[in-house]
C-alpha cells in the first residue's frame, strides 16, 4: 500500500465534497420533478462512488508515476487510464442493466469530478493569486 500524498489526500478530499455537494443538488432536482425513489439514490451513490474513486486512483497513479523513468512512467499511466476508464463503463453498464438503479442518476455522477475541476479556479484563492503574480 502506498503513502499517500498530501496534495493527493487534499485533490481527491475537493473533488469527493463537490461530488457529494452535486449529488444532493441531483437529488433535489428529481424531488422536484417528481421522479424521485430509491433507484434514483442507488444510482446516486454508484456513480458519485465510481466517480470520486476513479479520481482518487487517478492521484496515486500520477504519485507513483513520478517515481518511474518516462517510458515506463507513460505505460503505467496509460494502463492506469484503461482500467479506470473501463471500472466506469462497468459502473455504467451497472447503472443501465440493473433495475434498481436509476439509468440517469448513476451516469450523470460519473460528471461530477470534471464539473468541480471546472469551478477549481473560481474558489482557490492561491493559484488565483499565484498567477497574479507571474
Amino acid at each position: 500500500m502506498i503513502k499517500l500524498d498530501a496534495t493527493v489526500r487534499r485533490e481527491s478530499r475537493y473533488i469527493a465534497g463537490w461530488v457529494l455537494v452535486l449529488s444532493l443538488v441531483m437529488e433535489a432536482v428529481f424531488l422536484v420533478i417528481g421522479q424521485w425513489d430509491y433507484t434514483v439514490l442507488l444510482g446516486n451513490l454508484l456513480g458519485g462512488s465510481v466517480a470520486t474513486f476513479n479520481f482518487l486512483l487517478m492521484g496515486m497513479t500520477v504519485q507513483q508515476a513520478l517515481e518511474k523513468e518516462e517510458k515506463e512512467s507513460k505505460d503505467f499511466m496509460r494502463t492506469s487510464q484503461t482500467l479506470r476508464t473501463l471500472m466506469q463503463f462497468l459502473a455504467a453498464v451497472l447503472g443501465v442493466a440493473l433495475p434498481c438503479f436509476s439509468i440517469p442518476a448513476t451516469l450523470i455522477p460519473l460528471f461530477f469530478p470534471r464539473i468541480a475541476i471546472a469551478f477549481r479556479p473560481l474558489f482557490d484563492k492561491k493559484s488565483a493569486d499565484n498567477s497574479k503574480e507571474v
